[in-house]
């Protein structure tokens, strides 16, 4: 199996990068793409923006993508109870190219924060805007308190019930 695996933010001390490579690691006998949007940088889109440039070769690789995965795990940080704005942005780019851009992939949605939420919002909005976008949800998990549940030193969560959910949340990929 080939997995996608990304966290949808462009910080490079992402909590949600930790989290999307430790569950690809969960992942036995997969060949899992970690993939870092800083490398998907685009102008932020408009319809205006988008004639003048046409459709930038960055997101057409980004939907290629997701078009040459068996699966996509991402993991969703929040800001101000959305998207980022580096995915967002990525993302609206990408759907111009392909409406259906998750291409009925089985996708695995995470969210971590270092508060209690989570980051429950913003994965309510991607587990909800998921099916208008052809994707097929699998599981969806959101880690609270991040912090406190992760092992830095070993790279894995300390939570053992949380552990177990997303190990659960993960097999059903395959």
């Amino acid at each position: 199996m080939n997995v996608l695996a990304f966290a949808a933010s462009s910080s490079t001390q992402s909590i949600n990068k930790k989290l999307v490579r430790y569950a690809a690691s969960l992942l036995e006998g997969a060949q899992v793409q970690l993939l870092d949007l800083n490398d998907y940088e685009l102008p932020l889109f408009s319809v205006d923006k988008e004639k003048k440039l046409g459709q930038p070769q960055l997101a057409h690789d980004f939907v290629a993508k997701i078009g040459a995965c068996d699966a996509l795990i991402i993991s969703f940080a929040e800001h101000n109870g959305t998207y980022t704005a580096a995915y967002k942005n990525l993302f609206d780019w990408g759907s111009r190219i392909n409406k259906e851009i998750y291409q009925d992939k089985p996708i695995v949605l995470l969210a971590t924060s270092p508060g209690p939420g989570g980051a429950g919002k913003v994965l309510e909005v991607a587990v909800n805007s998921i099916p208008h976008f052809n994707g097929d949800l699998r599981a969806s998990l959101s880690i609270p308190s991040f912090h406190q549940n992760f092992d830095p030193d070993n790279n894995c969560l300390s939570n053992s019930a949380l552990n177990d959910e997303l190990i659960a949340a993960i097999s059903s990929l395959q």
